[in-house]
């Protein structure tokens, strides 16, 4: 398995995971903690994760993905491309807070998380009151979130949730590419689908103040 072989010492499972908390500068990416240290949830098959690691050398990038498959995409894409800054968990973004410390990570990337749209399913959406809460703990000051999704349901949803939130609200939008957002956001996989389907994106970027 990969995750205890070829890239076992930039991809964790859910045991050894939990043992960088705090550590993940030093311990994985044998760097000072100087460097800022990012986070993409839900990596997906890794598109966005290997643009954002190569374009942004001195920054480090963490991925929480939990399906196998993608994960090892994910993290082949990113080493393939000779990035040295990138490292991946299988974990469960709502346990983020077994992963890091108060103040340790810096920008937090998500892109088209499950919507869940079922009208049971709500409670299973990651962007939510409670885990925006987390996430401006684990936050330094500065950082933001970037939060983008296809499904207007679950942005209004969320946009509710946010505004109950520590954050603050720098940039919204229901149509991404037609907006001045447009020339600095990467398309990821899933975003190339949608887009030859005409369904607009949404985007969000919140701020911890």
């Amino acid at each position: 398995m990969a995750l205890n072989g070829e890239f076992s010492h930039v991809a964790f499972d859910e045991v050894r995971a939990p043992g960088n908390k705090g550590l993940w500068r030093s311990n994985v990416f044998k760097t000072d903690a100087s460097l800022p240290m990012d986070v993409e949830v839900g990596t997906g098959n890794g598109t966005y994760f290997a643009h954002h690691a190569k374009q942004n050398p001195n920054r480090l990038l963490v991925g929480l993905e939990l399906k196998y498959k993608p994960l090892v995409q994910t993290i082949r894409r990113a080493v393939t491309a000779g990035c040295k800054n990138a490292a991946i968990a299988r974990f469960h973004a709502f346990n983020i807070d077994e992963l890091f410390t108060e103040g340790e990570i810096d920008n937090v990337y998500i892109h088209f998380p499950d919507p869940w749209t079922s009208p049971k399913k709500p409670k299973n959406r990651f962007v939510c009151k409670q885990n925006l809460e987390i996430l401006h703990r684990l936050q330094k000051p500065g950082s933001f979130i970037n939060f983008k999704t296809d499904s207007l349901t679950y942005f209004l949803w969320a946009m509710d949730e946010i505004r109950q939130s520590p954050y603050k609200i720098l940039f919204e939008t229901q149509d991404l590419h037609n907006s001045e957002m447009k020339n600095e956001n990467f398309e990821t996989a899933f975003e190339k689908i949608f887009l030859r389907e005409g369904i607009k994106i949404n985007l969000v970027r919140l701020q911890k103040v």
